[in-house]
């Protein structure tokens, strides 16, 4: 049987096809339009409680692609595409996370069953930082969040060569995005398939919202601070924005959050649920079942 994490078998278009066709569509108040939820598993959500999953910046709800079949085999998964990504409209005007997360908690109370149903949450990269913030003004609705290669700790982030993509087609334009991937994205650039550079190139194409320039800030690491659900923070062990001072982003969430969990997962890089899927859905679902209540 194939791996169920990893919906590699096929062309790229038609491997994210299948499984945007297999959720289930939302749209709720973004600015002057509409941010765009999917959602995939039992419609009751199971036995389990709803797990809603940020993507990264520049990112879609794709940057979940190889993790969705497994996460929702019993229970309900729901990924949005965050304010000015992918299909969701341009947020107000964002000069902090603060109005991003305000437009993403109001949507998750609709898409939910109501504001207090509760739910776990996990964001990656940008969509850590919008967790955050979702977090710091949640209730006991929320009951547990995870970060996966978050910045905004408070400590400089590591310097990536990207190239310009947006003036390239054709070969030169695959080109940049493989050396991109390579160079912030993944450990090992043997891993770059044609799935993510497929997801690559879509993200690109929709992306208008810009979120590199919070990277370098203190801004996730303070809304943690004020977040009542417990908190994770993993990374991938060779991730370009922590490596080689992972530890140090540890030590930075415990000095507001001792209490903190934190995890790594060998031989990957930024995008890990990505990268080594079967290993971080696996710390994933242990993180949840430790924080099963």
């Amino acid at each position: 049987m194939a791996d169920a994490a990893a919906p590699s078998s096929g062309a790229p278009e038609a491997v994210l096809a299948a499984l945007e066709a297999r959720s289930r569509r939302h749209e709720t108040p973004c600015g002057d339009g509409a941010m765009a939820w999917r959602e995939w598993g039992p419609p009751g959500g199971g036995t389990e409680r709803p797990l809603v999953l940020f993507h990264g910046g520049s990112g879609s709800w794709r940057h979940w692609v190889r993790n969705i079949e497994r996460l929702s085999a019993d229970r309900r998964v729901v990924c949005p595409d965050l304010p000015g990504l992918g299909r969701s409209a341009m947020p107000p005007r964002a000069d902090t996370p603060a109005p991003i997360a305000a437009v993403a908690r109001a949507g998750l109370a609709s898409v939910l069953d109501g504001a207090h149903e509760p739910y776990d949450l996990a964001g990656f990269s940008f969509g850590a930082l919008v967790a955050g913030h979702v977090a710091a003004e949640a209730g006991p609705e929320l009951r547990s969040l995870m970060l996966v290669g978050a910045a905004s700790m408070g400590l400089p982030r590591p310097r990536t060569e990207l190239v310009t993509v947006r003036d390239k087609e054709g070969d030169e334009r695959v080109a940049a995005h493989r050396h991109n991937l390579a160079v912030l994205m993944f450990a090992d650039p043997e891993r770059i398939d044609g799935l993510a550079l497929h997801v690559q190139e879509l993200n690109t194409r929709e992306a208008r919202f810009r979120s590199r320039g919070f990277a370098g800030t203190a801004l996730l690491r303070d809304a943690v601070a004020r977040a009542a659900a417990p908190v994770a923070l993993v990374y991938g062990e060779r991730d370009a924005i922590a490596w080689p001072e992972v530890e140090a982003r540890f030590a930075a969430l415990r000095a507001v959050r001792p209490d903190a969990w934190t995890g790594v997962v060998p031989g990957a890089g930024h995008w890990v649920a990505y990268e080594a899927a079967p290993a971080f859905d696996a710390m994933l679902l242990d993180m949840l079942d430790r924080r099963r209540a």
